[in-house]
C-alpha cells in the first residue's frame, strides 16, 4: 500500500516539474513526502528473524 502512494507521488512530482513549474513549492513537497514514506516504510518493514 505504502509502495502505491510513493509511486503516485513520485508521479505526480514529475508531472508538476515538466507540466507545472510555477507551482514548484507543491512540487518538492509532493517530492519530500513520497521519500517520507519511502524511508517509514523500509524502517518499518518485516523483518527476517
Amino acid at each position: 500500500m505504502l509502495w502505491t502512494i510513493v509511486v503516485v507521488l513520485l508521479i505526480l512530482w514529475l508531472l508538476g516539474v515538466v507540466a507545472l513549474p510555477s507551482i514548484g513549492a507543491l512540487i518538492h513537497i509532493l517530492l519530500v513526502l513520497a521519500l517520507v514514506v519511502l524511508i517509514l516504510q523500509l524502517l518499518s518493514g518485516r523483518r527476517v528473524v
